[in-house]
């Protein structure tokens, strides 16, 4: 063979080879379920602690768990779900809070319900990319992502019946009316956060993974969430829900590995729970210092800086950043009530602090409340009141009871077992390496 010929024989093999090191695997599908509120231990320790979650543990015995997954800030469900589709921390997706900052309440507590307000590409982009389908039912921060081929988002606004036609206008075009007839479930079941409404989630995921064979699903299930608020976290009841999601996913996953035999599962969540006792009414503190105005309705009128509410944490914001005299006043005041032991604070972030711990950059301080204290929304009264909720979460994610779930189930998984603790930022590009997809933007790495 020629020399020229020879070589441009050698650089064609080691192209082939670099492309074939560098290809992804042969890519299986995804449903990726969150759970919200999910507190590890309730899986890991279910015999001990009285659990009956046999789809869960049986996930976790064939296939690979954390004993604990690393969130971020703040410990809230809209935040930590879309850092679980992107790889990043709040700071990069833009996603703060659960609810947007309203300090004139003009939004009326809207949240970030908008997939445009996600700045970075999410794992429905990359496999909508890749020419796949997607399909995702009540995750957060989902309304009107381009790249989900069938979606039903997480919406709400009047808690009426309402509400129904709104979600349903917002989907997919026909796939609510569809998927009812084919789950034979009345799609009014998916609103609220009962154990029928996430009943009837798994039901129209059944038929929809049926019928679509999406390569990429979220569905997110919330009623657990919403009774560890509402009677604590490991209640009767709270524990009671948590045992019948169990029982509702395996019915689900069985049906959607009927589908699809290669399917992986990855069970997730958010955040974990702590019980609450007190309440703390920062807006009174900001209110006496005159940094917010209110009418004799008590109604904001005007402010210079407010807190941002975020169950066991609150950011304060300031409506002049570079305003030092007004920083000044609102450091001490911090400062004055974090002296108090009786007032809950357990820590103060500024700028730079919210900064390193992957905070969203529209807070200016950050308020961490000791376990058992929670962020209050009174405008008037007592700094510390009894609690609103019997459970909550939102503080730092440097509490341990914070910790949130991560377990993975699949006939090509490449590792089983215990992982250990991990960060939440590594299980999208975990997710994106066994769809063949990548998230070039994403901080976290893949776990296997």
């Amino acid at each position: 063979m020629r020399p020229l010929r020879r070589l441009a024989a050698i650089l064609a093999l080691a192209t082939a080879a670099a492309a074939a090191a560098t290809a992804p695997a042969a890519a299986a599908p995804v449903l990726m379920i969150s759970i919200d509120g999910l507190r590890p231990a309730d899986v890991t320790d279910a015999p001990a602690r009285g659990l009956k979650v046999p789809t869960l543990r049986g996930l976790m015995a064939r296939g690979a768990w954390a004993s604990g997954v690393r969130n971020v800030l703040p410990t809230v469900t809209y935040p930590n779900h879309t850092t679980l589709i992107t790889g990043v921390a709040p700071a990069r997706h833009g996603i703060a809070n659960n609810t947007t900052f309203d300090p004139m309440m003009t939004n009326q507590e809207g949240w970030y319900w908008y997939a445009r307000d996600i700045k970075v590409a999410t794992l429905w982009d990359a496999v909508h990319k890749s020419g796949r389908r997607t399909a995702s039912i009540g995750w957060p921060v989902s309304v009107g992502a381009p790249s989900i081929d069938f979606d039903i988002p997480e919406y709400w606004r009047a808690r009426t019946p309402d509400d129904v036609k709104l979600v349903a206008a917002l989907s997919t075009p026909g796939l609510v009316d569809a998927l009812s007839r084919a789950a034979n479930t009345d799609a009014a079941r998916l609103q609220g956060g009962e154990p029928e409404s996430d009943a009837a989630k798994t039901a129209f995921a059944a038929a929809l993974i049926a019928r679509k064979r999406p390569q990429f699903m979220t569905l997110h299930v919330s009623s657990l969430d919403h009774y560890e608020h509402k009677f604590g976290p490991g209640s009767p009841e709270a524990n009671a829900t948590l045992e019948k999601i169990d029982g509702t996913l395996g019915t689900l996953i069985a049906a959607a590995r009927k589908a699809e035999p290669d399917l992986v599962v990855a069970i997730v969540s958010d955040h974990g729970f702590a019980p609450v006792e007190h309440d703390v009414n920062l807006m009174t503190a900001f209110v006496n210092e005159r940094l917010v105005t209110l009418d004799d309705h008590f109604h904001v009128t005007a402010w210079e800086a407010e807190p941002w509410g975020a169950g066991g944490s609150a950011a304060v914001v300031l409506a002049h950043p570079n305003d030092a005299a007004v920083r000044a006043k609102v450091a001490a005041l911090l400062a004055a009530l974090a002296s108090n032991p009786a007032n809950g604070i357990d820590k103060v972030l500024d700028r730079a602090g919210i900064a390193a711990m992957g905070g969203a950059a529209d807070a200016d301080f950050w308020v961490d409340f000791k376990i058992g204290y929670e962020a209050g929304r009174a405008l008037s009264g007592p700094l510390v009141g009894p609690g609103s909720n019997q459970g909550t979460h939102g503080y730092f994610p440097t509490h341990p009871e914070m910790r949130a779930t991560f377990i993975i189930d699949g006939p090509g998984l490449a590792k089983k077992g215990a992982l250990g603790e991990i960060d939440m930022r590594d299980i999208a590009p975990t997710l994106a390496k066994i769809l063949g997809v990548s998230l070039p933007q994403a901080t976290g790495r893949p776990l296997f």
